[in-house]
């Protein structure tokens, strides 16, 4: 489970994020990563639509991110916002997180040179 100051709950912090921060594709997860100069620490927000499936297949799949996020999010730089958002059911949420933070965190290094 993600401490309270670890997750993104107001709808301007999910609004700046998918709209100005940087798209990350996965194969059916898509992450937004926006970072902030402020010294918050980073946060996470959870996009996942009825399309993906049943509340049962769609809190699984959220409780799949959040494990995979809990442990690299304060690998993250303060003020980062990441949104990850299921586009269709995954097959292993967990693995395609993983594989989407990799991708995250080259272009957070990116920002930040």
């Amino acid at each position: 489970m993600l401490p309270n100051s670890a997750r993104i709950k107001s709808s301007s912090e999910f609004a700046t994020a998918t709209k100005l921060g940087r798209r990350i594709t996965g194969t059916s997860l898509i992450g937004y990563l926006y970072s902030a100069n402020n010294n918050q620490p980073a946060k996470l927000g959870l996009i996942v639509g009825k399309s993906v499936g049943n509340s049962v297949v769609r809190h699984r799949i959220a409780r799949q991110i959040r494990h995979a996020v809990r442990e690299k999010l304060n690998q993250l730089p303060n003020g980062t916002l990441l949104v990850v958002r299921a586009m269709k059911k995954p097959e292993n949420a967990f693995y395609e997180t993983e594989s989407l933070l990799e991708k995250v965190s080259k272009k957070s290094e990116q920002v930040n040179a």
